[in-house]
């Protein structure tokens, strides 16, 4: 068969890839890590990409004659290599050009067919393999990951177009994320226990990884696991699904989290440390399990002032609020408890926070674990609230994201599941990450058990939602589904009944196609891959 009908369009990686390069990939690793790190930075991990591409070249570097034989035994898998494995750097011209040189003399073989020349990549990548785990085969490789890139580098922002699942149709169902056409990239998912709702946070951050990860410009990750089930070591094979390891994994109960949660202020005018005194006591005033007054708050305020003028505007301590508040009262008051020292007090004690920062947060991935922290209580509430009040410290200070034609740059997701125990209350940090997040690059993926959870009389999150993703509900509310799709009467009723009819794993997500043009149904099915 002519081997110029060879393309790369549609090839997938054989069955048992990652285990079968694995060797590869810990040796690599082995090679460019350091002995020892201290507490604040990592070892590199290799992104699978990387090490599959790695294998590829090696393998393809070999000119030993290649016969239709070694693509015996090969069975192709039905996932797809990542977004970015051929596209990354033009790199899949030189691929295809290689694969013709090899196997310009095998010819029966038909190259038209994608399961073909996915085999002929497969051998390739273990024949990679085989030569690299030879004595000094690693060597003579060289592992370069490039940087993010600056201006020069914008043509090569990886299209995020996120396969989540199949139309009842039988088509693929895709999620645009960062295209210049979409309003936002907020994603906002709601479904009771049992609806699938874990498996569709791991298949949208899977996706994300795999079209961005291997790119110059990755989309890192932020994962609020309420229910520990994200950071359970016996679920640690879904790690690799997005491209990280255990080291993401951050457990307060065992360890603070190796950060600062206050803000810096040195240098800025008073008048921002009375704001952020505000807000903030409001905040503990939200997240308290029991009610501080007015009058209480307001000293709070006037403490957290106090506190970040004595340590000359620089990141205070929940150690130090509960210093000055109590500083007011006479020396025989201040053992009497009420509700703001009793709150400062659990947080005291569960030293959830280092003093000072240690970590991006956003330069990499990470998984909080909320798992055995009561979900509706002070501290779980304090980590949400103070971790997304850091990330709005840190986006303050970013440049606007790359753009080029067609898309825009996404520098990092923040997922929180069980969020509806963060949307009760006026959550400023998390408004403002939602409101002007996108022109810094960053997205949010919300999920709750039920839709009712994001009509919240704080913050329209409906409109600011990109996709919702409607899975089994418990009850449904007539006024959120006419603000989500824009139905009424039969087109409602209608809606609903599908709604009931859902099973896991599927969901109902807004048609945005239809319901610009005003024909046909403003909602579709998807049926959602299964991931883990």
């Amino acid at each position: 068969m002519n081997i110029e009908k060879l393309t790369i369009t549609g090839v997938k990686a054989i069955v048992n890839m990652h285990s079968n390069i694995q060797d590869v990939k810990n040796a690599l690793e082995q090679k460019i890590n350091l002995y020892e790190y201290s507490d604040n930075l990592r070892p590199i991990t290799l992104n699978l990409s990387s090490v599959l591409r790695v294998c590829l070249l090696a393998g393809l570097s070999d000119n030993c004659k290649r016969n239709s034989n070694d693509l015996d035994g090969l069975p192709v898998d039905s996932t797809p290599y990542a977004t970015t494995f051929f596209s990354k750097a033009d790199i899949g011209s030189m691929f295809e050009a290689l694969l013709k040189l090899r196997y310009h003399d095998v010819d029966d073989v038909d190259w038209s067919i994608p399961a073909n020349v996915s085999k002929a990549i497969g051998r390739e990548i273990l024949r990679g393999r085989d030569i690299l785990m030879q004595e000094g085969g690693i060597d003579a490789w060289l592992c370069n990951t490039p940087l993010r890139g600056g201006g020069s580098l914008t043509d090569e922002i990886p299209e995020l177009n996120l396969r989540i699942g199949e139309y009842e149709n039988g088509m693929d169902a895709f999620l645009d994320i960062n295209t210049r056409a979409i309003a936002n990239t907020q994603v906002l998912v709601a479904g009771t226990t049992g609806s699938g709702k874990t498996n569709l946070l791991a298949v949208l951050i899977n996706q994300i990884r795999s079209c961005s990860s291997d790119s110059h410009y990755p989309v890192n990750f932020l994962l609020f696991d309420y229910k520990g089930e994200f950071s359970d070591p016996d679920n640690a094979a879904w790690l690799e699904k997005f491209d990280t390891d255990e080291k993401a994994i951050l457990r307060p109960v065992e360890r603070p989290l190796p950060f600062t949660p206050f803000t810096d202020f040195t240098g800025k005018p008073i008048n921002e440390v009375n704001m952020y005194a505000t807000t903030l006591s409001s905040a503990l005033r939200a997240i308290a399990p029991t009610t501080i007054s007015a009058k209480m708050e307001n000293r709070l305020a006037v403490a957290i002032i106090n506190a970040y003028k004595v340590k000359n505007f620089k990141p205070i301590t929940f150690k130090e609020i509960l210093q000055y508040y109590l500083a007011p009262l006479p020396e025989n008051k201040r053992n009497e408890s009420d509700s703001v020292t009793s709150a400062l007090e659990q947080l005291i004690r569960a030293n959830l926070f280092e003093e000072e920062d240690r970590i991006d947060l956003i330069n990499d991935c990470y998984i909080i674990d909320l798992g055995r922290f009561p979900k509706d209580e002070i501290l779980a509430k304090a980590i949400v609230y103070f971790v997304i009040s850091k990330l709005n410290n840190i986006y303050e200070n970013l440049p606007k994201q790359a753009v080029n034609d067609e898309r825009v740059e996404l520098r990092h997701f923040t997922i929180i599941d069980e969020a509806h125990y963060m949307l009760g209350f006026e959550n400023k940090p998390l408004q403002n990450l939602i409101a002007v997040g996108r022109n810094k690059g960053m997205s949010i993926i919300l999920a709750t058990q039920n839709m009712e959870s994001f009509k919240s009389k704080h913050f329209d999150f409906y409109a600011n939602a990109q996709y919702p993703l409607i899975m089994k509900q418990q009850q449904q509310n007539d006024a959120v589904i006419r603000d989500l799709f824009g139905v009424s009467g039969n087109g409602l009723q209608e809606l609903k009944q599908a709604i009931t009819g859902l099973q896991k794993g599927e969901l109902i997500t807004r048609d945005a196609t239809n319901a610009a043009l005003g024909i046909g149904k403003t909602w579709q099915k998807i049926k959602v891959t299964h991931l883990i």
